[in-house]
């Protein structure tokens, strides 16, 4: 699943129509519950899943694309974008209290999402985030795409898992599992 940056840009550009209001609602909701105040969305597109996250929140996203990166900015201007890597994060250990992925991982080969894995563990203060495409076996969507089993991966760290369920359909139509998962000091 090599990165298409003509692929990605187009994605960027059509990532308005994906906007899901019912799903950046429930993301705020539950880091305002959780006391978060710093946020990172890893694979943050143009930022439609971070719109909703005031100024009380420190606001980052990464992301491989630069056309997504610029919307990003211009859609959210008292947040922090850098374009980065799954597998090299911008941050220091243990400095984002929530730390999210919202069918990223999906699109990652198996080597890749390891690497992003123990990333996202490493700069995570609190608590961890995957919403992704949900199989049990993880096998392929399309030739862009695998299922995705994100409690299966977490298993070796020091995490404890929270939450492992399917999204209900109001808040992402598709078949999505959430797994929350705090970080065990």
């Amino acid at each position: 699943m090599k990165y298409d940056k003509d692929f990605w840009n187009k994605y960027a550009d059509e990532n308005e129509s994906r906007n899901n209001e019912g799903f950046t609602k429930f993301l705020t909701d539950l880091a305002s519950s959780l006391h978060c105040t710093s946020i990172l969305e890893i694979g943050c597109g143009t930022g439609i899943d971070l719109r909703r996250f005031d100024d009380s929140f420190e606001i980052h996203g990464v992301d491989l694309n630069d056309h997504a990166l610029e919307l990003a900015k211009k859609n959210i201007p008292n947040g922090k974008f850098y374009k980065e890597s799954i597998t090299k994060l911008p941050f220091e250990d243990s400095s984002v209290d929530f730390v999210f992925t919202h069918k990223l991982l999906n699109y990652l080969d198996d080597d890749t999402l390891d690497n992003g894995v123990s990333e996202m563990f490493r700069v995570a203060k609190k608590y961890i985030v995957n919403c992704e495409l949900f199989g049990e076996s993880e096998e392929m969507i399309n030739d862009e795409m695998k299922f995705r089993n994100m409690q299966k991966r977490w298993l070796n760290y020091k995490v404890k898992i929270v939450s492992n369920v399917n999204m209900h359909e109001e808040i992402e139509p598709e078949q999505v599992r959430f797994t929350l998962l705090r970080k065990v000091q």
